[in-house]
């Protein structure tokens, strides 16, 4: 009998090892992973120089407490990526994992807002479907019902009003009125941050807004003293075909970004935030602390994992790689949409794809979820591992393929990732 306390009921095969974008159970199947487990292992696995990597830290110096030290590794990692993300003057807070990121950005964005003698700013708005992780502060400004639904007695709701999802064949810059609109009727004056994921993952599989969007939520933020927090945990890092996805909408640059996920691709739990210098200086040069922290934040171990894959995604190219492959997967995506009629959309940026599943005759989502749930366990029967979903259209309804295989897949492996699937689609 086990004591491990399962995250359901089902039945879990046991994975005993890994290697690239493929990982093996202990009854000898292999899987391909065609979404990075939830989009995390970007490099695939088995990096040698990675795990080299982190004994090495481990040996120098395997912990220290934030609020006594900081490490060579954290300061010299910080620095790297900072300049890999294009973001001078930015000052990287480290975590251990995505939630925990957005917590901190969530908490950051009220403090600036009270450094500043703003202190009547606390609501964070986000967009309905989102997800921005599962500790109480990110659910409950994620607008994922399914996920929300049994802990919204513990939220104050009145803190975390919902924008509407972009329309992806609209205006972007007209679409992201709404967010004016929003923050005139809450008042200005209370709204401390919008926040949006570039490209969006679990709730609504790849949505991706119309050009001009985020340029227009750029500039009402700016205009109304809101940040804008862009989550890109699952976007980032090379994901979509750039180091930020959002910096594909043009000269876009968010006061906070949040990063999780690809930062250390599944070797290490590490994620974390950017904040702006004048974010960082409103702190620091006010209060002079930010009153917030974690037991493992700047982990030396854990940013040393980071290191050294961000020395993978740039010695082998892979960012480009994503986008370029990502071009490719997507048109192979649209031939199995021709091919297979409950496959209604298509969409995404780079290696961060989506399928929208409904009724071919209507062109509307099925009343009854479920269809997704279902291709999702025949492709992991098939040995095909994607992320499934539901409740994009009303928190129930709405069907949903997230894709998204590792950065460093080969042409090969691309070519099963998409035979596996379309087998899957026609079981």
């Amino acid at each position: 009998m086990s004591s491990v306390f399962y995250r359901s009921s089902l039945p879990y095969p046991v994975a005993v090892r890994a290697e690239g974008p493929y990982l093996w159970d202990s009854a000898g199947k292999r899987y391909l992973d065609g979404s990075s487990g939830a989009l995390v292992a970007n490099i695939g696995q088995g990096r040698a120089e990675v795990a080299e990597a982190m004994a090495r830290a481990a040996r120098t110096l395997a912990f220290v407490h934030g609020s006594q030290f900081s490490s060579p590794a954290l300061e010299e990692y910080s620095a790297r990526l900072m300049t890999f993300l294009d973001l001078p003057g930015y000052r990287f807070w480290a975590v251990s994992g995505g939630s925990e990121a957005t917590e901190s950005a969530i908490k950051l964005a009220r403090q600036y807002h009270q450094e500043r003698g703003e202190g009547g700013r606390y609501r964070v708005i986000t967009r309905r479907p989102s997800y921005h992780g599962a500790s109480l502060g990110s659910l409950a400004a994620s607008g994922m019902g399914a996920r929300r639904e049994l802990y919204t007695p513990l939220m104050n709701e009145d803190a975390w009003p919902k924008l509407g999802r972009p329309d992806p064949h609209a205006d972007g810059a007209t679409d992201a009125e709404a967010l004016r609109t929003l923050i005139e009727s809450l008042g200005p004056e209370t709204v401390a941050a919008f926040m949006a994921e570039p490209v969006v993952g679990a709730s609504d599989a790849a949505l991706t807004p119309a050009a001009g969007y985020y340029e227009r939520v750029q500039e009402i933020c700016r205009e109304s003293g809101v940040l804008f927090i862009t989550d890109e945990v699952m976007s980032g890092m090379g994901r979509c075909g750039t180091p930020l996805a959002v910096r594909q909408w043009g000269n876009v640059t968010p006061d906070i970004a949040v990063l999780g996920k690809g930062l250390a691709a599944g070797y290490a739990p590490l994620a974390g935030i950017a904040a702006s210098g004048e974010v960082y200086g409103a702190v620091m040069g006010g209060s002079g602390a930010f009153k917030h922290g974690f037991t493992y934040a700047g982990h030396p171990v854990s940013v040393a994992a980071g290191a050294a894959v961000l020395d993978v995604l740039e010695d082998e190219g892979l960012v480009d790689r994503s986008r370029e492959l990502g071009t490719r997967l997507l048109a192979g995506l649209q031939d199995l949409k021709t091919r297979h009629p409950q496959t209604l959309e298509v969409r995404g940026r780079g290696l961060m794809l989506g399928m929208v599943l409904g009724d071919p005759e209507t062109g509307e989502s099925f009343q009854t979820p479920g269809l997704a749930a279902r291709i999702g366990k025949r492709a992991f029967g098939l040995g095909l591992i994607v992320y499934p979903g539901s409740g994009a259209d009303d928190g129930v309804r709405g069907d949903h393929l997230l894709l998204g295989p590792p950065l460093s897949l080969t042409d090969s492996q691309a070519g099963e990732f998409l035979e596996l699937l379309d087998a899957s689609l026609s079981e």
